[in-house]
């Protein structure tokens, strides 16, 4: 991506803007997927190359192309690239507005509604397992597998319709609740998820390409695992759902089979599945800290775990940039720190926004008067929450500008009305699908 996409009216009217604009942007390149599979995979002297895998194509009869995610059109097309007609079918379901094709080669590109999953995605779901139901231990199935794959890719157990599971997904979500958390309850209430990809395809043998968005790279947590084996259990989801009050969203009927049954029955072949890791949040971070330093500002990674509710993080973040002002700590002028991760927002008003935009909101007050600084904030896929942002700019005047207007931002906050604050100010960061999805950064720039 240029860094110009980057711009916002509070970067624009600095002389050091251009600078945070191609950190940005080298931190976006960094993870950009279609690189990423080719980074990891290979098609060399009639063999695929995995790694250091090495499958042989004259033991293959069959190739098959399948997967879910923001990342999934960039994905396919590396792999149809260096495939080409040996694919013999496939689908993969991306974020509706994500996909731009109907088809590549035979791979079939679907579109469906997310966070919540809607029955294109389900209608897509069942199309996906017919074809993966198909093949045989001399097929290849091949998985593109990215963040927001559990919503896109969506197969209700028995008695759990999708209207159920949309309304306890926004459930989960509006309660604050983890990805780790909400991704757990959803193993066990969809027959997709935990391996039931893997298990589907079985006995194919399962290459499974994954680029994270989940804080610490856990393979089972990302799109909900549908190629790792589930290790939790019915009763984890039982706990989660009673710590957020929400155990009435499950029907009578699964919750018995629940009490019956200790987890769901995505139980998989091991030694049939490959499941690399291709991309992450730290590939992102460490991109833009070498930027940084090629443009000559001191630069670290502060973390890759960052966690917790976003506007506590952001007034905590707040106050190191000011200690990074006020002491030279830990970076001296020039300089930018780094963050990644993946916070949440507990919905307590009728706002736009998200976890994003939510953090810079929480961070304006704390950072009032300052001089010379910033903090970014950057979803990686381009969308935050229920916003057309990113993220947001917040600098040492956006304080005395949101006054001008009228504006309180703990009064927005409070609202969980980050996206109208930072429209009001021309501060959004506002990129358009960027086509991969890392989590989220975090950057805290002193000038």
């Amino acid at each position: 991506m240029k860094p110009d996409l980057f711009y916002t009216k509070s970067l624009g009217s600095t002389p050091w803007g251009g600078t945070v604009t191609e950190i940005l942007a080298a931190a976006i390149n960094a993870v950009n997927p279609y690189t990423a599979v080719r980074d990891h995979f290979a098609v060399e002297e009639g063999q695929i190359i995995v790694d250091k895998h090495r499958i042989d194509l004259d033991d293959i009869e069959r190739i098959f192309l399948v997967g879910a995610g923001k990342a999934g059109l960039p994905m396919a097309e590396a792999l149809i690239g260096m495939l080409g007609k040996r694919v013999t079918d496939g689908i993969v379901i991306v974020k509706e507005g994500y996909g731009g094709v109907d088809q590549l080669g035979k791979v079939k590109i679907r579109e469906a509604r997310h966070p919540l999953p809607d029955e294109r995605g389900v209608q897509a779901t069942e199309e996906l397992l017919e074809i993966v139901s198909g093949a045989s231990e001399k097929d290849l199935v091949i998985c593109v597998i990215s963040g927001g794959g559990s919503a896109l890719m969506t197969a209700p157990v028995d008695g759990f319709w999708l209207g159920e599971m949309s309304e306890l997904t926004a459930a989960l979500m509006a309660s604050g609740a983890a990805i780790v958390e909400i991704n757990t309850v959803r193993k066990q209430l969809d027959q997709v998820k935990g391996g039931g990809l893997a298990k589907a395809a079985f006995p194919a043998q399962v290459v499974s390409l994954i680029l994270s968005d989940v804080v610490g790279d856990p393979l089972g947590v990302i799109a909900s695992g549908p190629t790792v084996p589930g290790q939790e259990t019915n009763a984890d989801a039982i706990e989660i759902l009673k710590r957020y009050d929400l155990l009435g969203f499950i029907p009578v009927e699964v919750f018995d089979r629940w009490q019956t049954a200790e987890t769901a029955d995505h139980g998989i072949e091991i030694d049939r599945v490959m499941n690399i890791l291709v991309g992450c949040n730290t590939q992102a971070a460490e991109a833009a800290r070498r930027k940084a330093g090629e443009l000559g500002l001191n630069a670290a990674v502060l973390s890759t775990r960052l966690e917790g509710e976003a506007r506590q993080v952001g007034a905590e973040l707040a106050g190191v940039l000011r200690r990074m002002v006020e002491e030279s700590d830990p970076l001296g002028r020039p300089g930018v720190l780094i963050a990644g991760g993946e916070t949440t927002v507990t919905i307590r008003g009728g706002g736009r926004g998200g976890r994003n935009q939510e953090l810079a909101l929480a961070a304006v007050e704390g950072l009032a008067g300052l001089e010379d600084i910033a903090l970014v904030t950057l979803a990686t896929d381009g969308g935050d929450g229920n916003s057309m942002a990113a993220g947001a700019v917040v600098t040492g005047e956006t304080l005395a500008s949101a006054k001008d207007l009228s504006l309180a931002p703990a009064a927005s906050l409070e609202w969980n009305d980050s996206d109208t604050f930072f429209k009001a100010l021309d501060d959004q960061v506002i990129t358009g699908p960027t086509q991969t999805n890392v989590n989220d950064l975090v950057f805290l720039f002193v000038f």
